[in-house]
This record gives structure tokens, C-alpha cells and sequence, in this order.
């Protein structure tokens, strides 16, 4: 009975490592090292403006997100975009990479440069931020009044690096 429930088991014991997404080369940071992994659960917020063409359109204005690691609050992501934990260490990060997310709805994956930083904790020698295994976040299209804001859920794992 055993041997027969088996096969039945294993793609669901192997469904998280077989799930995982190689890092795309754009995003890659040779030469470093992980300092923290941390997941992200919030919202990515919009506000409805003029497009360059007139139009009313839906436009990124900032993340909201709770970072998670170990299973504990860990600290909050904000605009800025900046990551601050509880230790007090806190980097603003630039994009200078992206790669798509994984569907229509899911907003991009990123790699960001670290422009500034705050305290000495774990924060402290970040050099990069990689945003990665998206979920959700992403609004497109045209809105109807302008200054109306709308918040779309996401996760998002953020690994922050330093030079090894």
C-alpha cells in the first residue's frame, strides 16, 4: 500500500522546489551575497492621472507591504521605494533592472541599486535589492476621475544583497 501511495506523494513534496523560477539574467548580482529574504504582503497603490496623451490612466504612486521573514514581522516596505526593519536599518533602492512577472497580473520583478541607508543593523551593507516571485500588484487601463487612488494586493519576495 505504501509504494502505491508514493508517486501520488511525490510531485506534491516536490511542487515547491520544482516551482521556483531561476533568477533572470538581467537581474542577476555577481559578486554578492544574501544578507535577508523577505516576503512582502500588501498593496501596490495607484492613482488615476493624465497619460501623456491626455488620458486618464492608472499610474504607480507606491507600495504598502508588511516584509515577513522567519515567519515574523520583520519591517515594512514603502515608497521611496524603501525597506525599513525593526533593528532601524532602512535603504532607498533606484530600479535599474526588470523582467517580467510570472502573468499578466503580476507586477515585474526588479533589481535596484541602494541610493541611500539608515542605521547599522542588517540593512546596514546592502547593495542591492532584488524583487522577485511576484504575485499580483499590476492595474492597467483607464480610469475615470482623476486623483482617485486603488490599492491591488501583492506578494513579492525582496532578497537584499551585499558585496561578498
Amino acid at each position: 500500500m505504501r509504494l502505491t501511495i508514493l508517486p501520488l506523494l511525490l510531485p506534491l513534496l516536490a511542487g515547491p522546489a520544482l516551482a521556483a523560477d531561476p533568477i533572470p539574467d538581467a537581474l542577476a548580482a555577481p559578486g554578492t551575497v544574501p544578507v535577508l529574504t523577505a516576503q512582502a504582503e500588501g498593496d501596490q497603490i495607484y492613482e488615476c492621472k493624465a497619460g501623456t496623451d491626455g488620458k486618464l490612466v492608472w499610474t504607480f504612486r507606491e507600495p504598502k507591504a508588511t516584509l515577513i521573514a522567519d515567519g515574523k514581522i520583520a519591517g515594512r516596505h514603502y515608497a521611496g521605494p524603501s525597506w525599513e526593519l525593526k533593528d532601524g536599518s532602512a535603504v532607498v533602492g533606484k530600479p535599474i533592472a526588470n523582467a517580467p512577472g510570472k502573468t499578466a497580473n503580476d507586477v515585474a520583478w526588479l533589481k535596484l541599486e541602494v541610493t541611500a541607508h539608515r542605521g547599522s543593523g542588517v540593512l546596514g551593507d546592502v547593495d542591492t535589492v532584488q524583487r522577485i516571485n511576484t504575485v499580483g500588484g499590476k492595474l492597467d487601463g483607464d480610469c475615470d476621475h482623476a486623483g482617485e487612488t486603488r490599492a491591488m494586493p501583492y506578494t513579492a519576495d525582496y532578497v537584499f544583497l551585499r558585496k561578498g
